[in-house]
């Protein structure tokens, strides 16, 4: 249940805080005061669409917060754990935040979230019914979410076996269509990749490989340059018309002669001697180079032919041999998780047919069962339309079936009624007025309060367009819905009003030359004298007070 509502800065609210009760409470006052503002502000807590509108002008943001008390509700406490919400001391504080930005901060016990979720946690808090809410019954396509909502616990395992079923069903068909679909495109694509892949595969290429063929490549091709400077680096050393090395050799002997003299002449003769020896290294080095030299013509051959397969590669699949095999990596994933790769048309095809034969197994199991759930709801509307002098009326769920299989089976389904005796039975849409609807849905409702673990229900006007024994038994059955959910109910009927174990007064004033919204909780001689204006209008008499008197009497003594 909610304890709890503040609101700042919305709409003509600047500021107002609100205690809420057990049981049944009403906010009255007169029309504009901001009664169904309160509802509004509600509404955004728990995941409404949220506006910038909604800021009272002059303020740079709006804010709503409540505190709620959900400890007595296993379902819902396991419900928030699996959000990630802890409310082990049972307190939920809701906080929402809507500047004029657009921006806008929603938080569960301090922790930020996204509308999605609050708006999830919301529909399981509070549940809000205005006028508007007659809409849910005008409209044929919801009828079936509220038969399948009155018998949760058979219904929904059934119906959500079957969208197990229907989602894989529709999956299959999908993928049966796309295939002849697309069959000419995807073999001539797996035709042109598996070349690809043998081709790639084929060249068995090796990181770094290429760099190594083009200096083994430049070194081939040089063969003749390099024969000549080593056999004429050879003759300069030693050859028949240059000896130089004997030379050296000569040169070092004459400074040996003299390296005794003198301490220079002896490192001159060191450095000569040093040269005499590297040149000799030298020109060994250069002989068995010359030796070693042989034209490998078929390597030379070889090694083109790699290069030009890989420069084919590369032109074809990538700038460089990296991203060539970047690409066989990844038309190979492609080829071994594509969509129709090793596909047996046949095998969906007959996959396809056993699900649809499950379909028709569970649709008709769920059919049967929504039958059996539908009579046992009219009953129910019947015998809380009896109680709001709709005796007469006869109410059915009427049933056709589709041609083929929806997300919710294969049932349509429409509510019909007849409130006069005698009178056909037609769609609902069409023959209830105002007044019946509201009737209607509270029926519905009352039934679903008993079984849905919604902790607060808020009743927005619902009672507009009755009067007289229809008024006092619509307040006694919003009573009764009170008894199994903290209810919240705006009303512009005294028999409502008087009913309630909790009324607060909606009244506006001006202060500042703006206007403000309060709210008070009225006392019982309070609650005497705005049920009296309520019976009344604009003048209370002596006999209006009495009478009012009189419906607070009987309704807390009843």
């Amino acid at each position: 249940m909610i304890q709890e509502l503040s609101v700042q800065d919305f709409a003509i609210i600047s500021k107002l805080n609100i205690e809420f009760k057990d049981g049944m409470t009403v906010l009255t006052g007169e029309t504009g005061a901001g009664k169904s503002i309160i509802i509004d502000a509600m509404g955004l807590l728990v995941g409404g669409r949220g506006s910038s509108d909604f800021i009272r002008d002059g303020a740079e943001k709006c804010r709503v917060e409540g505190s709620f008390y959900v400890a007595d509700k296993d379902g819902m406490t396991s419900f928030l754990k699996t959000k990630g919400i802890d409310i082990s001391d049972g307190l939920l504080i809701i906080q929402r935040e809507i500047y004029r930005t657009g921006r806008n901060n929603c938080r569960i016990n301090g922790q930020l979230v996204n509308t999605k979720m609050l708006r999830e946690i919301g529909n399981q808090l509070v549940d809000i019914h205005g006028q508007n809410e007659h809409q849910e019954l005008m409209n044929a396509s919801r009828h079936l979410g509220l038969l399948d909502n009155f018998e949760q616990s058979t219904l929904m395992p059934l119906l959500e076996e079957y969208q197990k079923h229907y989602k894989k069903y529709n999956e299959l068909k999908l993928k049966i269509k796309q295939f002849y679909a697309n069959e000419k495109e995807y073999v001539q694509r797996m035709d042109m990749l598996q070349f690809q892949y043998e081709e790639i595969e084929a060249a068995s290429l090796i990181e770094g490989e290429e760099e190594n063929l083009l200096e083994e490549r430049k070194k081939l091709v040089s063969f003749q340059q390099i024969t000549d400077a080593l056999k004429n680096t050879y003759a300069y050393i030693e050859g028949e018309d240059t000896q130089a090395l004997d030379l050296v050799a000569q040169a070092m002997n004459e400074m040996a002669s003299i390296e005794h003299l003198d301490p220079t002449y002896k490192e001159t003769s060191e450095l000569v001697q040093t040269s005499y020896y590297s040149l000799q290294e030298a020109l060994n080095n250069v002989s068995a180079l010359v030796d070693g030299l042989e034209l490998d013509e078929t390597r030379l051959s070889e090694v083109e032919a790699r290069l030009d397969t890989i420069r084919q590669l590369k032109r074809k699949y990538g700038e460089t041999v990296e991203k060539v095999m970047s690409y066989f990596n990844s038309i190979s994933e492609e080829l071994a998780l594509s969509e129709f790769g090793g596909i047996n048309i046949e095998e969906l095809e007959l996959d396809l047919k056993k699900e649809n034969e499950k379909l028709s197994e569970l649709s008709q199991e769920l059919t049967q069962q929504r039958r059996l759930t539908a009579r046992k709801l009219e009953e129910a509307i019947l015998v809380e339309l009896k109680g709001l002098f709709m005796e007469n009326t006869r109410f059915e769920v009427m049933f056709h079936t589709l041609s083929e299989f929806s997300e919710n089976g294969v049932d349509k389904i429409e509510f019909f009624i007849s409130t006069n005796l005698g009178e056909e039975l037609k769609p609902l849409v069409k023959v209830a007025s105002g007044g019946e609807l509201s009737r209607v849905m509270l029926a519905i409702k009352t039934i679903f309060s008993q079984s849905q673990e919604i902790t607060s229900i808020v009743f927005d006007e619902v009672d507009t367009g009755v009067s007289g024994r229809v008024a006092q038994a619509i307040a006694e059955k919003i009573h009764q819905i009170g008894k199994n959910s903290q209810v919240l109910c705006i009303t512009h009927l005294p028999q409502v009003a008087a009913i309630a174990d909790t009324q607060y007064f909606i009244k506006k004033s001006i202060v500042k030359e703006r206007t403000e919204t309060a709210v008070c909780e009225l006392k019982k001689s309070e609650r005497v004298d705005e049920i009296a204006r309520m019976l009344s209008g604009a003048e209370v008499t002596q006999l209006t007070l009495e009478h009012a008197k009189e419906l607070l009497a009987l309704a807390h003594n009843s």
